[in-house]
């Protein structure tokens, strides 16, 4: 990762970017939120993220995750190419390359990006030696009931019995995590989750504007009905 300091060049009247990170479990619709975020707000762009898992029929390399082979996965950790990555499901690893993060927060672009909670607390440890992630990163929660997750994995009709037992497994260690976000949305309906998602983003925003240089406090979780 790069060590050189870095500093967001914009005015001081433009709003400050925002990092949006937001998890949840699978199911939880964390991946619809940001896709539409990135889609209807001009200040957001999207992470893309890398994984070792095999592109879905629909999915495109370097659109919507950069696939890796475990080999080029492997590179990337050894070269210090990451922010976070992380195991997922017990089967793939996840990561977030530093220089999709780092160069358009700098420039003053805001960006929404969702990784599972193991990610969230790998880009907490690396905003404690990267001062631009601690000024600018702010995490969103999406939490849902565990029937509800399995109801929806359900209709989603994309993974198999043993898969669904496998990511509400890893749900229920998720959801005990919750409070350690900065802000929670209790999930009801999609236009209900993200009306509470842009709630999180413009408060999250005017915190960096009142805070401008200096690292947000965050003291608790703020909960946000959807």
């Amino acid at each position: 990762m790069n060590t050189e300091p870095q500093t967001v060049n914009s005015d001081l009247h433009a709003p400050p970017p925002v990092l949006l990170i937001v998890a949840g479990p699978a199911g939880s619709g964390k991946t619809t939120l940001c896709e539409r975020l990135v889609a209807e707000v001009p200040a957001f762009s999207k992470v893309v993220t890398a994984t070792t898992r095999p592109p879905r029929a629909s999915e495109r390399d370097g659109v919507d995750y950069h696939f890796l082979t475990p080999g080029q996965f492997d590179a990337g950790v050894a070269a210090g190419k990451f922010l976070e990555w992380a195991w997922v499901h017990e089967k793939y690893r996840y990561g977030t390359p530093a220089s999709s993060v780092l160069g358009p927060l700098s420039a003053g672009r805001s960006l929404a990006i969702n990784i599972d909670v193991q990610g969230v607390e790998n880009f907490r440890r690396a905003a404690r030696g990267e001062p631009l992630l601690a000024r600018h990163m702010a995490t969103v929660f999406i939490e849902v009931p565990m029937e509800e997750l399995r109801r929806r994995m359900l209709l989603r009709g994309q993974d198999c019995e043993e898969e669904i037992e496998r990511r509400l497994r890893t749900a229920e260690r998720e959801l005990r995590e919750a409070e350690r976000f900065d802000f929670r949305i209790k999930s009801t309906t999609r236009e209900a989750d993200f009306q509470a998602l842009l709630a999180a983003w413009r408060e999250a925003r005017g915190a960096f504007r009142r805070e401008r240089g200096q690292p947000w406090p965050r003291n608790e979780c703020t909960e946000l009905r959807a």
